[in-house]
């Protein structure tokens, strides 16, 4: 029998995860390492757990992730909708949760171009008036 898998896809800034979940024991992969060693900081460990601890399901489906693009909280942040996304194809009575929390909603926040003549997207040189 084959076993159940869930894919959804996540993005923020720049990143890109690619998530799926299985039933199992709660682990944790993004990029073939454990979430420890991919991810040494606790606050964005946590953010991906979230949406586990939300629904009560905290060791209870191992999740994969490839993520590419961005940094460390771009990243985070993708693994988390992805998962999110996931949980609602697997079980779509999550959804009313899920959504609540803001966990379904894209962070459309992108960086702002350098604008030429400037010293970046909108900071400018010292104005000298003499």
């Amino acid at each position: 029998m084959a076993e159940i898998k869930y894919g959804a896809t996540g993005r923020r800034k720049t990143s890109i995860a690619q998530v799926n979940i299985t039933p199992g024991t709660g682990k944790i992969t993004v990029n073939k390492k454990p979430i420890d060693t991919y991810f040494p900081r606790e606050t964005l460990r946590m953010i991906i757990r979230q949406p586990f601890e939300l629904i009560g399901a905290t060791g209870k489906h191992d999740t994969t992730a490839s993520v590419k693009g961005g940094g460390a909280t771009g990243q985070a942040g993708a693994v988390r909708l992805g998962i999110s996304r996931a949980l609602i194809k697997m079980d779509s009575d999550l959804r009313l949760k899920l959504k609540k929390e803001g966990f379904l909603t894209r962070d459309p926040r992108e960086v702002e171009r350098k604008k030429y003549g400037l010293k970046g997207a909108r900071k400018r040189f010292q104005f000298s008036k003499r």
